[in-house]
C-alpha cells in the first residue's frame, strides 16, 4: 500500500516524463507531425524560457520586497549590552 504522498510523487513523476517526451518529439521532430504551422518548434523554446524569466524576475522581487519591508536588526553593541546587563542581575 503506498501512501498519499508517493502516490503524488508517482503522478508527478508520470507526468513529468510524458511533457518531457511530447516536448522533445515536439521541438526535434516537428516538420514529420506539422500540424499546426512551422513556428511551433519556436513557441516550445520561447514558453519556456519566456516562464523561467518570469519566474526569476518574481523570486528577485520578493526577495527585494522582504528586504525593503523587513526592519534592520539592533546593533552588536546593543545586543551584547543586553546580554552583560542580564548576567549583572542574575547572581
Amino acid at each position: 500500500m503506498v501512501s498519499k504522498d508517493q502516490a503524488i510523487g508517482g503522478i508527478i513523476f508520470v507526468v513529468c516524463v510524458v511533457i518531457g517526451i511530447l516536448y522533445t518529439v515536439g521541438l526535434f521532430f516537428w516538420p514529420v507531425v506539422n500540424y499546426f504551422g512551422s513556428n511551433v518548434p519556436l513557441w516550445l523554446l520561447a514558453i519556456p524560457v519566456f516562464l523561467a524569466f518570469i519566474a526569476i524576475m518574481a523570486i528577485g522581487a520578493w526577495i527585494g520586497w522582504t528586504m525593503a519591508t523587513t526592519p534592520p536588526p539592533k546593533p552588536i553593541e546593543e545586543i551584547t549590552s543586553e546580554i552583560e546587563e542580564k548576567a549583572e542581575e542574575k547572581p
